[in-house]
């Protein structure tokens, strides 16, 4: 499944408004329709934080391809269901990595999933992704890079 974002292209800089140091407003991404899918899911990941994996955007039960730039960070909108990210809030919180790191990757994963799915007040990752298990069609990712000064 091909996933792109006209905010940045797979592999480039994600632009300082997407991240902790600009807006923090979520990027417009788009992906393939796939067939027999009822729903999609996002989740945003950063392999590369001190932690461990780390993520920045839980967001399922979309029900079409595209979500606009700057979704609201409310539990539930027209866009889908909010889960919690790894900073403990609901919606997207973008890249934030230390300043004395070199740049990090995120990767916004489109998962295609064929049903819609129970809604979870405070969802996180992990269960969103066990609530998945058997129902994903495909799966695909844009990712983009970013290093604060």
């Amino acid at each position: 499944m091909r996933v792109v974002s006209s905010a940045f292209k797979n592999e480039d800089f994600i632009p300082i408004k997407y991240t902790c140091d600009g807006q923090d407003l979520s990027p417009e991404l788009e992906w393939d329709l796939v067939t027999n899918a009822k729903s999609y899911a996002i989740i945003v990941e950063d392999p590369d934080a001190p932690g461990g994996t780390f993520i920045h955007w839980v967001i399922y039960n979309i029900t079409t391809n595209r979500l606009p730039e700057g979704v609201p960070r409310l539990y539930k909108s027209q866009y889908g269901v909010q889960g919690v990210n790894d900073f403990g809030n609901i919606g997207y919180n973008g890249p934030c990595p230390p300043k004395t790191h070199p740049p990090h990757r995120y990767y916004f994963y489109v998962y295609a999933i064929d049903t819609i799915l129970l809604e979870i007040k405070n969802i996180n990752a992990d269960k969103l992704k066990s609530l998945m298990e058997g129902h994903g069609i495909e799966r695909g990712f844009v990712m983009g890079k970013y290093k604060r000064k």
